[in-house]
């Protein structure tokens, strides 16, 4: 089977090649998949320099999360040949086949196609992790979301909207912004560069946001500390923009909002019904059409380098997929 290998990490893509390798065999507890289509996430990109908390020692597949078709498990594992599931592990999922823990998938509803399947997963276990479950959103409140056009930014925005917030999609380019709104993904739209704060109580009447979702760290997490409202919450869940920030206690101790970190796979770890209760609701908010998970294009494993090379430069808005 063709499978993307990194064999070894290079800060330019130079160490990944396209390998005809052999079928995954199944350790206990693991169901074979066919691969019908692979999720390209941001972590996928910085495993490949070595920059992820999750290392993997160089030969490994890539790929965290796929959508496809069981072709063989183990007895006991809850699945048949032929059924339809979506999930994945921290590699293996952008090959011909993966070998994948049964625990770590779930069957895609009949109304679900694959790629709708496979762009679900991660961007929004993260959002639902963050909004629902640590920020406890409500009908009416105010959600303020960074990186909108990245896969997890615009599940956040989604999601948001289904469950009857008002969304404000927040980016750091005009382009994206225009993109944003061509896709309907939010009530308001800004630009996240210098000092957005007043477009923010300008937007919410002075109220500012119950929530803000932070992917990206940096200048936006600074000045975000002066959008959150009394009583609201700062959800931090990574730093594309490179910085780290920081924050002195005593910023949100007068201005009365809290700081939540936002680890969504280690939370499914921790509470695993919980984690099933997710996956159930994120499926039929699916199904009924209150989510629209946006793919922003489909390409072969081939053009792996141009999928990985255009989440690079930023050009996309959602997801990009890749079909073996």
């Amino acid at each position: 089977m063709k499978a993307l290998r990194v064999e070894r990490l290079s800060p330019d893509l130079s160490g990944i090649a396209l390998r005809e390798v052999p079928v995954p065999d199944l350790a206990d507890g693991e169901v074979l998949v066919r691969v019908r289509a692979a999720s390209l996430n941001y972590p996928d990109l910085l495993m490949t320099r070595g920059e992820y908390q999750f290392k993997p020692e160089p030969p490994f597949t890539l790929g965290m999360e796929l959508a496809g078709e069981v072709v063989k498990a183990a007895p006991g594992s809850a699945f048949t040949v032929g059924d339809r599931v979506r999930g994945g592990a921290k590699t293996g999922a952008m090959a011909g086949f993966a070998a994948i823990p049964a625990k770590s998938l779930r069957r895609i509803p009949d109304e679900i196609a694959f790629g709708t399947a496979a762009a679900m997963g991660a961007a929004y276990n993260t959002a639902y992790v963050a909004l629902v479950e640590l920020g406890g959103l409500i009908a009416g409140q105010t959600v303020l979301v960074h990186g909108a056009s990245g896969g997890v930014g615009l599940a956040a925005c989604d999601l948001a909207r289904a469950l009857g917030a008002k969304v404000i999609a927040a980016s750091h380019r005009q382009a994206k912004i225009e993109a944003l709104k061509a896709i309907d993904c939010a009530d308001h739209y800004i630009l996240n560069t210098g000092r957005f704060r007043e477009d923010v109580s300008d937007l919410t009447g002075g109220r500012l946001c119950d929530l803000v979702f932070d992917p990206v760290g940096g200048e936006v997490f600074d000045e975000s500390t002066r959008c959150v409202a009394f009583g609201g919450k700062l959800l931090v869940v990574g730093f594309v923009a490179g910085r780290i920030p920081q924050i002195a206690v005593n910023i949100p101790l007068i201005k009365g909002f809290s700081v939540a970190g936002v680890r969504a796979g280690e939370y499914a770890r921790r509470f695993p019904d919980r984690a099933a209760g997710m996956a159930e609701e994120v499926d039929q908010l699916a199904v009924s059409g209150a989510i629209r998970p946006h793919v922003d294009r489909i390409m072969p494993l081939e053009d792996w380098r141009a999928a990985f090379e255009a989440m690079e430069r930023g050009e996309i808005v959602g997801k990009i997929l890749l079909e073996p």
